[in-house]
């Protein structure tokens, strides 16, 4: 068995691989995993590029924008879609909001935001920046800010429990945006393409067994975000991951025009997608199915 280490972060848009892993889609490929989960999504670029990580979960942005000039890291397959939501507190309308709590900037909660500033009316609104998503969120249910930008389940769980109510989603600024997606560093796929294959098989597998049996998908995800299977379950119910979001080029140029707008990249970054696995997993997935 080969062992890789993978650094994932919580929420719907990695349910592909908590499955992967506790199906055993990846021991299947011959992968003895190892999964941790990072705190917050901007310290794992550095994790892929030092070789604490094999393969990653995170925003496609910070992917884009590992370093200027050249692209150390790799897009492998989509797996978030759509994946960041504003709430608003509940009984507040939308222009009663007076204060956003937004994680640090580059990642699709923030870009969201920024994105939906303008058509919200939230262009006089303070903006309260917190390093993590969770900081976001804990400001919000400490009634520190008005709105939060967030990812699912935990706008599913703000409805459930009563304390928000979900306003506007990615796909209301640029629709089919992929978000955190399956990624590695350059070297590690110039170095063992059999491995980065594996991994996508196993990836696409399980992606394929969450739009099947979503109720199974949530049980397992679960114990990984930490939030009731029920509320999993709801949040999958309107956001799924989709492994083909990685190829929406409209969606994501607009998004890295956006960042390069608001200062976060010099220029639009290029040449940090290799879907060449993907593509390979998928023909032989659909030739395996058209014999079936």
């Amino acid at each position: 068995m080969k062992k890789i280490r993978f650094a994932l972060l919580r929420g719907v848009c990695q349910t592909p691989a908590y499955v992967a892993y506790e199906k055993g889609f990846l021991a299947d490929e011959g992968l003895d995993a190892e999964l941790s989960i990072a705190p917050t999504a901007w310290m794992v670029p550095e994790q892929l590029l030092g070789g604490q990580s094999d393969f990653a979960v995170i925003p496609w942005t910070r992917v884009a924008a590992a370093l200027p000039g050249e692209a150390p890291l790799k897009l492998l397959c989509g797996s978030g879609r759509e994946e960041a939501v504003i709430v608003v507190r509940k009984g507040l309308g939308i222009s009663d909001v007076r204060t956003v709590a937004i994680p640090r900037e580059g990642g699709m909660k923030d870009l969201t935001a920024m994105g939906l500033i303008h058509s919200l009316g939230w262009e006089r609104c303070e903006l309260r920046r917190f390093p993590s998503g969770d900081g976001a969120i804990i400001a919000f249910v400490g009634e520190g800010a008005d709105a939060a930008s967030m990812v699912e389940p935990y706008a599913a769980m703000m409805e459930r429990l009563g304390i928000g109510v979900a306003v506007r989603r990615t796909g209301d600024v640029w629709p089919g945006a992929p978000g955190c997606s399956l990624s590695a560093s350059a070297a590690l796929i110039a170095s063992d393409p059999d491995l980065v294959q594996r991994v996508v098989d196993a990836y696409l597998r399980a992606a394929t067994f969450v739009h099947d049996d979503p109720q199974e998908a949530a049980r397992l995800a679960a114990p990984y975000i930490g939030v009731h299977a029920d509320t999993v379950r709801r949040a999958l119910a309107v956001n799924r991951p989709d492994v083909d979001a990685v190829r929406n080029r409209d969606a994501m140029e607009a998004i890295l025009a956006l960042m390069q707008r608001l200062g976060y990249v010099a220029e639009p970054p290029r040449g940090f997608a290799d879907l060449r696995f993907l593509d390979h997993a998928q023909a032989r997935r659909g030739a395996g199915q058209a014999r079936g």
